[in-house]
């Protein structure tokens, strides 16, 4: 797949994931009209130019609105007027699916199950019931997008952010899904680096504060 390709499917997949109902083309990538308090619309782009963000700077000014651009977050600041704020840059990356072993280490109990809309989670859980950490995955273009992957600070560096991983990715190689996508924190790029996914790009991110 190309780049554009990859942030397609990676953000059909993120808003089903997050319940999104419905993208919206525009030149250059999508919209999506997300409705929620800090977050009420997002643009994604996978093709620009200078002039383009520039212009997509000074004629949005609407607060919670966020941008995820295919570059690097230095050019995406530089085009943008000071009514927006940079964010955290993530990074897209892709791995093949293939059926996994999956190791949970004890006490902690594994279960996954998919809702209405074929979104499927991963959980695992302590002892005493409480989520340990937590993944999910929604199939979108013949891909499986992985989201939300955490693990609770009382729980960390015990391999679960990895058991939930392989968890989401045997299913979805059981369910046909043969490419996995996902955008990763510079902290979790390295962990998915671990376990065979690939980088690809740099996802810059900005966003205009909401009272």
């Amino acid at each position: 797949m190309s780049r554009a390709e990859l942030v397609i499917a990676w953000s059909r997949g993120w808003a089903r994931s997050r319940g999104v109902p419905a993208l919206v083309n525009i030149p250059g990538g999508l919209r999506l009209d997300i409705g929620r308090p800090g977050h009420r619309r997002r643009y994604v782009l996978h093709t620009w130019d200078p002039d383009y963000l520039r212009e997509i700077g000074r004629n949005i000014s609407t607060p919670g609105t966020w941008l995820k651009i295919d570059c690097a977050a230095e050019e995406l600041s530089a085009a943008l007027p000071p009514h927006w704020q940079m964010f955290e840059t993530s990074y897209l990356m892709s791995a093949p699916l293939r059926p996994e072993r999956v190791d949970v280490p004890p006490p902690y109990l594994l279960t996954v199950g998919a809702d209405q809309s074929r979104v499927v989670t991963a959980t695992i859980r302590d002892r005493s019931g409480e989520t340990a950490a937590s993944g999910r995955l929604a199939a979108a273009g013949g891909v499986g997008v992985i989201d939300q992957v955490e693990t609770a600070p009382g729980h960390r560096r015990r391999g679960l952010g990895t058991a939930v991983i392989q968890a989401l990715t045997d299913h979805a190689a059981r369910q046909g899904v043969r490419l996995g996508i996902l955008a990763a924190t510079d902290d979790g790029r390295a962990l998915y680096r671990t376990l065979g996914w690939t980088s690809h790009t740099e996802l810059a991110t900005a966003f205009i504060p909401e009272p």
